[in-house]
């Protein structure tokens, strides 16, 4: 039995990135029944940004912390404990202003942690989680991929690399805002790619 991660990041909880995520999921239950589904919700459930306090918890050993600190380290805690444990990642990801949602960029923030999700050594960074498999579901209202504009692929590999996660699958849908027959071909292709990687 492997355990799933959903992690929704799109401002609308109807958002096209939340919906293929949804969607993705559904058909992995529907494969895979027996599978443990967790839901990180970050539409209804932001991460805050980081903080001075929080900066100082992640960097005072456990022992040390006062109550202040401690309370200040416990999301991050809960939310590694929580993609420590999963097996494969779906992430939702629509493009805000040529960016990833403020959302996703903070929960990245509080899962990057040195010498938890990764470490430096003599040849550099480390990442820790590994074994793990990633899938981002990209909703977009322009056509970006493979283009000079598209910031968020290369920084999401890289980051999920980071942290030892060099097992990512990217599906796009693009177009969305560029008519209705636009929006239809995109849908359809993603829905496609959605059903190759969950029927296998």
């Amino acid at each position: 039995m492997n355990t799933l991660l959903q992690i929704n990041t799109s401002a609308r909880a109807a958002g096209h990135a939340n919906r293929l995520a949804h969607e993705f999921v559904d058909a992995w239950r529907a494969r895979h029944p027996a599978d443990r589904i967790v839901v990180r919700d970050l539409t209804t459930a932001p991460v805050p940004h980081l903080t001075e306090t929080t900066l100082n918890a992640f960097f005072t050993p456990p022992e040390q912390r006062d109550e202040a600190l401690q309370a200040a380290a416990r999301l991050s805690d809960e939310l590694i404990a929580e993609i420590q444990g999963a097996d494969v990642i779906v992430i939702g990801v629509p493009m805000y202003n040529f960016g990833i949602p403020s959302t996703l960029k903070a929960y990245f923030d509080h899962i990057a942690r040195a010498g938890i999700t990764f470490r430096y050594t003599a040849n550099g960074p480390e990442g820790l989680l590994q074994g793990k498999r990633a899938i981002i579901l990209a909703a977009r209202g322009g056509i970006y991929s493979g283009t000079p504009k598209d910031t968020q692929t290369g920084y999401l590999r890289d980051f999920l690399g980071f942290i030892g996660i060099t097992d990512v699958t990217f599906v796009y849908a693009e177009g969305l805002a560029m008519g209705e027959e636009r929006f239809a071909e995109a849908d359809e292709a993603a829905r496609r790619q959605i059903h190759a990687l969950t029927s296998g």
